[in-house]
C-alpha cells in the first residue's frame, strides 16, 4: 500500500485461518502482530513459525479463528501509520469485526513498545494488549529513536485507570527471565501499573530476549483474546 505518511509503498503480510475461503460470510477477529528491533513485517512469519503455531492452536480448537496482520515497524510513527492507514486497508480489504472487540494488538522487544504506544493512547481501538520480552524504558538510554517520554503514557492511564481495566479484557505481559534484556525495564513498568491499579498478566519463561520465548508468547496470548 502506498503511505502518505512516509512518501513511499509500505507493505503488511496477512495471515488468514484455514477456514477464510469456506465462510464467505463470516467475520474474523484482527491481531496486529509487531516484529522487534532489526526486523521486519516478514520476521513472525519466518522466524516466528506464526501461521505453525496458530493453524494449529486454531485446528485444536484452542484459539479463535483470527487474521493476523504483520506491518512493518521501522516507522517514524508507527501509530499514525497503523490507525489511519494499516487498519483501514485490512478493514476495507477482508472481512473482519471492524470494533475494538475485534482487534487485539501486541509484539515483541520494540514491537511490544509499538504495542504499548498504539493501545495506550487508542484504547477505544482495541479489547486486548499483549507485551512480549518488552516494557517502557526505564532510563534515557533508549536506542533506535524509541524517545523516553514514557510519563505521558501513565499520565493516560492515571486519569482513568478504570476505564483502561474495563476496556481490555486482556493486558498479557511475557518475558524470557532475567536474562531477558527487557527485564528490568519490564519490571518498573509493572510496578507503576500495580500503582496505577491496571490491572495484567503475568508470564515468566527461561530463555531470553530470544524467538522460543516468543514463539511459546504468542502460543500462550493467542488461546486468550477474542473469547
Amino acid at each position: 500500500y502506498y503511505s502518505k505518511i512516509r512518501n513511499e509503498w509500505r507493505r503488511c503480510l496477512v495471515y488468514t485461518p484455514a477456514e477464510y475461503d469456506k465462510n464467505p460470510n463470516k467475520r474474523y477477529p484482527v491481531l496486529y502482530l509487531q516484529h522487534g528491533m532489526g526486523e521486519n513485517e516478514t520476521s513472525w512469519a519466518n522466524q516466528g513459525k506464526m501461521s505453525n503455531i496458530m493453524d494449529n492452536l486454531i485446528a485444536q480448537g484452542k484459539a479463535v479463528p483470527m487474521i493476523i496482520v504483520m506491518s512493518d515497524g521501522n516507522s517514524r510513527d508507527f501509530t499514525e501509520e497503523l490507525i489511519k492507514e494499516c487498519i483501514p486497508l485490512v478493514e476495507s480489504n477482508y472481512r473482519v469485526i471492524a470494533g475494538p472487540e475485534g482487534r487485539a494488538i501486541a509484539g515483541l522487544s520494540m514491537g511490544g513498545i509499538h504495542a504499548l504506544n498504539a493501545a495506550i493512547t487508542h484504547p477505544e481501538l482495541f479489547s486486548n494488549l499483549g507485551v512480549f520480552s518488552s516494557g517502557w524504558w526505564a532510563t534515557s538510554a533508549a536506542p533506535g529513536g524509541m524517545g523516553n517520554d514514557t510519563e505521558k503514557y501513565y499520565d493516560r492511564i492515571k486519569k482513568d485507570t478504570d476505564y483502561f481495566n474495563r476496556q481490555f479484557r486482556n493486558v498479557w505481559i511475557s518475558m524470557g527471565g532475567k536474562e531477558d534484556i527487557a527485564y528490568n525495564n519490564c519490571q518498573v513498568m509493572m510496578k507503576r501499573f500495580d500503582d496505577l491499579g491496571l490491572k495484567y498478566e503475568y508470564f515468566e519463561t527461561p530463555g531470553g530476549h530470544t524467538w522460543p520465548v516468543w514463539r511459546e508468547s504468542l502460543y500462550r496470548f493467542a488461546q486468550r483474546i477474542f473469547k
